[in-house]
C-alpha cells in the first residue's frame, strides 16, 4: 500500500487565514481542496510538502454568481454544482458539455474549478473550456488580489502564474451577446483523461456573420488557442467549407505525441473532426441552426 510521507494538516475557514498559514510555513506548504491532483501525488512521493493546507471550509470561495456581462464562478466550486447550474448551462453549454465526461461523479463532488485550472494539465479538459471562453484568473496573495487572463494565466505543463504563496479564488466569464460554445472529448473510457478533445467559442452579430472565434484542442500538444483556425473564421458566415478549413489548420497547430492513446496520425484525425463537431455546435447554439448543414 503507498502512503505519503509524513506531513502536518491545518485548516482555513478564510482566504485571509489560508494566506497566512502559507506564508507561515513557506515553500513546503500545499493547498488542498478536492486532492484529486496533490494527494495521489503524494501516495507516489512525487509531492512531499511538510504542511497541507485544508481550504475546504472557505465558504467565500463557492459561489456561482451572474453579474451584468460576466459570470463569477468561486475557486471552490465543485464540477457537480457547475453542472447543476441553471445559469452556467445557459451562458455557457460548453461548461456543461465538459463537466459530463470528467472523470466520474465521485471525483465532479469533489473536484474544484480552481484546483483543476491550478493543476494546469495538458490533459485537464476545463483549461480549453477556460481559454476558448477567454476567462480571466482572480489569484489572491498577501499583498492583494490581481486579475490574470488565461494566456498569461498558463505557462506550461504544471505551471502556472500563481506562486506558492497564493491562492486562486475566482474565475470570471465575460458574457456576449449572441455567443455559442461547445466541447467534444473521445476518450478510451468513460472517466478517462482525453485522447484528444477540442472546445469552440463563436460570437454572431445580427447578420449571422462570425465576429469572434476561439478554438481550443486538449492533450494534443497544443499550448494556448489554434489562433490561425480562429483567425480565419471572423468575418465569415458559418457553412461546413469554413469549418473544413478551421479544422484543419487546428488540427496542422497540433503537436500530439505517439502513446498508449494511439498514434499521432490518429490523433491530427481526431483533432480535425473534433473541431468540425464543436464549431457546428457552436454555431448552431448562437443562433445560425439554418445555416449549418452536416452531421
Amino acid at each position: 500500500m503507498q502512503v505519503p510521507a509524513p506531513f502536518d494538516y491545518a485548516r482555513a475557514t478564510s482566504v485571509a487565514e489560508a494566506l497566512e498559514l502559507l506564508e507561515r510555513h513557506g515553500e513546503e506548504a500545499r493547498l488542498v481542496a478536492g486532492g484529486h491532483s496533490l494527494l495521489p501525488m503524494m501516495k507516489l512521493r512525487l509531492a512531499r510538502p511538510d504542511w497541507v493546507v485544508d481550504i475546504n471550509d472557505v465558504a467565500e470561495l463557492r459561489h456561482i454568481t451572474e453579474e451584468p456581462g460576466r459570470l463569477r464562478v468561486g475557486a471552490l466550486t465543485r464540477h457537480a454544482e457547475l453542472l447543476g447550474s441553471e445559469v452556467v448551462g445557459r451562458l455557457f453549454p460548453i461548461v456543461h458539455d465538459a463537466e459530463r465526461v470528467i472523470a466520474d461523479p465521485v471525483v465532479r463532488n469533489r473536484g474544484t474549478i480552481g484546483g483543476s485550472l491550478a493543476q494546469a494539465d495538458p490533459a485537464e479538459d476545463l483549461t480549453t473550456v477556460c481559454d476558448v471562453l477567454r476567462a480571466e484568473v482572480v489569484i489572491a496573495g498577501r499583498d492583494g488580489e490581481r486579475v490574470v487572463a488565461m494566456p498569461e494565466f498558463h505557462r506550461g505543463p504544471y505551471e502556472t502564474a500563481c506562486a506558492q504563496d497564493e491562492i486562486v479564488t475566482e474565475v470570471r466569464f465575460p458574457v456576449r451577446a449572441g455567443q455559442g460554445s461547445a466541447y467534444e472529448k473521445v476518450e478510451r473510457r468513460v472517466g478517462d483523461w482525453a485522447v484528444a478533445a477540442a472546445g469552440a467559442a463563436l460570437v454572431l452579430d445580427d447578420g449571422g456573420a462570425i465576429t469572434e472565434a476561439a478554438v481550443g484542442l486538449t492533450a494534443l500538444g497544443l499550448e494556448g488557442l489554434a489562433v490561425e483556425a480562429a483567425a480565419v473564421l471572423v468575418g465569415q458566415r458559418p457553412d461546413e467549407a469554413l469549418f473544413a478549413e478551421a479544422a484543419r489548420l487546428a488540427a496542422a497547430a497540433s503537436a500530439p505525441v505517439e502513446d498508449g492513446r494511439g498514434p499521432v496520425d490518429y490523433k491530427r484525425h481526431l483533432a480535425d473532426e473534433l473541431t468540425r463537431r464543436v464549431l457546428r455546435t457552436a454555431a448552431a447554439r448562437a443562433g445560425a441552426l439554418t445555416a449549418v448543414q452536416g452531421g
